[in-house]
């Protein structure tokens, strides 16, 4: 520094101590000052005080020369000092040069700067706010130095000013939160903690309506949630948290629409990060509950956000889901329903439903997707389609074939939730008037007509245009044909289905439906099938259910005594499908008994032809009628004289088995059978021998025979040119 330059007011001594190495020399000179700008103040001459000021800015706090610049700032210190309560009037030229040597290289001098900073700001207190910002800066910046003293300089300053702010109520929150929200994405571990420690001193004070403003720091608060280190992820869950509270005690000032796609935005935090994204999800989940449950329909618009964050979730292993489970129930399937509004102006908002329908069923879509998850998606879809099922309606046709696919999941839980959607779509009011698109290519047009059904004169027709089966069935709508076929459809494709979960699909949907409906409508599908072995599979499958399930016990009961035109209509329609299968046949005849038709068709089995799987068919038969179904029809061996052809047409079945466990079963059974003789009382007449056929006119019995005959005719048929082609056909007994 050029000392032959005029320095006044300084003297030359005060010039050469402050360009000192030795810090006791330039702390003289800084005494030398103080006493020099006090005589100014008593003066009352400004001019002269601003020019000391500049001097030291300038010529010193600003130089090449580090001394210099070390004096500058003790000297601009002592300044402060002297001027006390005034120095407000000269705060800018004062804290301008010293953050200017914040940025020095020297960590010695941006100590100095640091320690001149903190004397000019505790005398100056609550004048310093105006100038908040740039200090905050300044400090943001020291918060992160390197070096430990320049460190704990800025930490004393930092209480400093915290506690200025604390005790001020002129605190400009508006002018300082651009500043926040910029810094607030720092990568720097001291710097963030450095941010949280003051949000949570402004979220502190009264008179400081942080609140307000908490959408635009929202964001950063929730990356600073994931940083590697422990202490700075707890003081941001304190600040977090104390916002919560906060937004709990005054939910009408709260901004949750703002805030709600940064909440989903963090749900989804990607499983390739770092451990710590679990805690931002559950903390993000946890606020989202809480504004669902406090905002209401407010959150309408960010329904299929909310859902794509929170679904994956509900499949995570066990470890993440016992830390997110609370939230996740709390937030997936709230007890707050998005269809009712949390106050009556319903026009604000309104459900993205289309947006909700596209994230469910990619969902579905996705083969990675987790059980809980799927499971998770089929009850929104049912909860949608029992509150908004006309709007739910118009995605049937893009949902359905994925609902379809999705009875091959392996979680029979799955199966079971993917089985209501569907029963709720077939059986809804909503589809009646649906009468456009197609699943699977399936014609909307067919028309399913019920052999033998009868009603007002008129022949019953199962179709899109004619919904109910029966007077006492439900009526169903145009999807539930399109289930039953699209269904059977399935089975024939995939026959690892049929047998491994075709039993426990058809039961569950003849509890969720009506069985009446669900077997008349398969019955006469099934009497169009062409794959005749398909044909014959799905009737036996269809028969076992029928005589086993507890499910279909009402079902049995209608079939047991066919005293009503309905019941006749339904025994008709199945008899024409199970002629599929004779030894189906044959059971149905037992169920509704039916004996001497059974005889009959017992009578023309000689004709078939006997393999392997048909005797085993009997063999199953005949443990059949050993189980508690038939209990009544064991009981009526004891009355021989009216049931002649029962105990003809289990003799023909012992006829048809070989020596086997089955045939000394029935054979054993026959054998209890009583000698009419010595059954018959005196006391009461002959009665005439009981025929079920003559209860029941209007079934042409003979016409059932030659439709049997026509359809074994096919199989016959078939399996001769399938083993024509064959190298290997069934094997005959």
């Amino acid at each position: 520094m050029n000392t032959e330059k005029d320095f006044s007011p300084l003297t030359p001594n005060i010039v050469r101590a402050l360009n000192d190495k030795l810090y006791e020399k330039r702390k003289v000179a800084a005494l030398e000052i103080e006493k020099l700008v006090r005589e100014f103040v008593a003066q009352n001459n400004s001019a002269q005080i601003r020019h000391v000021i500049q001097i030291l800015a300038t010529e010193f706090a600003l130089s090449q020369h580090p001394h210099s610049r070390k004096g500058g700032l003790i000297g601009l210190a002592a300044c402060s000092i002297a001027l006390g309560k005034d120095s407000g009037l000269y705060l800018k030229e004062l804290i301008d040069p010293v953050l200017t040597c914040f940025n020095d290289s020297d960590s010695r001098l941006r100590y100095y700067a640091c320690e001149a900073l903190y004397n000019i700001v505790k005398v100056a207190r609550g004048a310093v706010l105006p100038h908040f910002n740039v200090l905050f800066d300044g400090l943001s910046k020291l918060a992160a130095d390197p070096d430990p003293n320049v460190k704990s300089g800025s930490e004393l300053l930092d209480r400093l000013l915290k506690d200025i702010v604390t005790e001020s109520n002129k605190f400009d929150l508006v002018a300082f939160v651009p500043l926040l929200r910029e810094r607030i994405y720092s990568n720097n571990q001291y710097a963030r903690q450095f941010i949280i420690s003051w949000i949570h001193v402004l979220e502190s004070v009264p008179d400081i309506n942080l609140l307000d403003y908490l959408p635009e720091i929202l964001d950063g608060l929730f990356q600073i949630l994931g940083d590697s280190s422990k202490e700075i992820r707890r003081m941001c869950e304190v600040v977090l948290g104390e916002f919560l509270k906060e937004i709990k005690k005054n939910p009408s000032s709260v901004k949750f629409a703002e805030m709600a796609n940064i909440l989903v935005i963090h749900c989804q935090v990607s499983d390739e990060s770092k451990s710590t994204n679990d805690l931002i999800q559950l903390t993000s989940m946890t606020w989202m509950r809480e504004f669902i449950q406090l905002a209401g329909r407010v959150v309408l618009p960010y329904s299929s956000g909310i859902l794509t964050a929170v679904l994956p979730c509900l499949s995570y292993d066990d470890r993440k889901k016992n830390s997110l489970n609370e939230s996740q129930e709390s937030v997936g399937f709230s007890n707050i329903s998005f269809f009712t509004p949390a106050s009556s102006d319903r026009s604000a908002v309104t459900l993205d439903l289309d947006g909700i329908v596209q994230v469910l069923d990619r969902h579905l879509h996705d083969s990675s997707t987790g059980m809980m998850t799927r499971i998770a998606v089929l009850k929104w879809l049912y909860h949608l389609y029992i509150k908004t099922p006309r709007k739910m309606f118009k995605h049937t046709d893009s949902l359905f074939p994925m609902l379809l696919k999705t009875l091959s999941d392996e979680s029979d839980e799955v199966i079971l939730k993917d089985l209501e959607v569907l029963a709720e779509i077939a059986s809804s009011p909503a589809g009646q008037t649906d009468t456009s698109g197609s699943c699977d290519n399936t014609d909307t047009k067919t028309e399913l007509h019920i052999p033998g059904g009868v009603r007002d004169g008129q022949p019953v027709v199962v179709g899109s245009k004619v919904s109910d089966l029966s007077p006492s069935t439900p009526s169903m709508n145009s999807y539930f044909y399109k289930f039953m076929i699209n269904l059977l459809k399935r089975f024939s494709l995939e026959r690892k289905l049929l047998e491994m979960r075709g039993a426990f699909i058809i039961r569950q949907l003849c509890l969720l439906l009506h069985a009446e409906n669900i077997f008349h409508s398969m019955a006469d599908i099934l009497l169009k099938e062409e794959d005749l072995k398909f044909a014959s599979t799905m009737v036996q499958t269809l028969n076992t259910i029928l005589l086993t399930s507890a499910e279909l016990f009402q079902l049995r009961n209608q079939l047991k005594d066919l005293r009503t035109q309905e019941s006749c209509a339904l025994f008709c329609c199945l008899y024409r499908s199970w002629c599929h299968n004779p030894v189906a046949t044959v059971s149905l005849c037992f169920l509704t008994q039916n004996y001497r038709h059974a005889y009959d068709l017992i009578q023309k089995f000689g004709d078939l032809e006997v393999t392997v799987d048909f005797l085993m068919e009997v063999d199953k038969l005949v443990q059949l009628i050993e189980s508690p179904i038939f209990t009544y029809l064991r009981l009526q061996l004891l009355d021989v004289e009216h049931n002649p052809y029962l105990i003809k047409a289990l003799y023909g079945l012992l006829m048809l088995l070989p020596q086997s466990q089955a045939f000394q079963l029935l054979s054993h059974r026959l054998s209890c059978v009583p000698n009419p003789e010595l059954m018959r009382t005196v006391e009461v007449p002959k009665a005439p021998v009981k025929d079920k056929r003559l209860a029941q006119p209007h079934i042409d019995y003979s016409e059932l025979l030659q439709h049997f005959d026509r359809v074994q005719s096919k199989h016959l048929e078939v399996r001769h040119q399938r083993a024509g082609r064959s190298e290997h056909p069934d094997r005959k007994l």
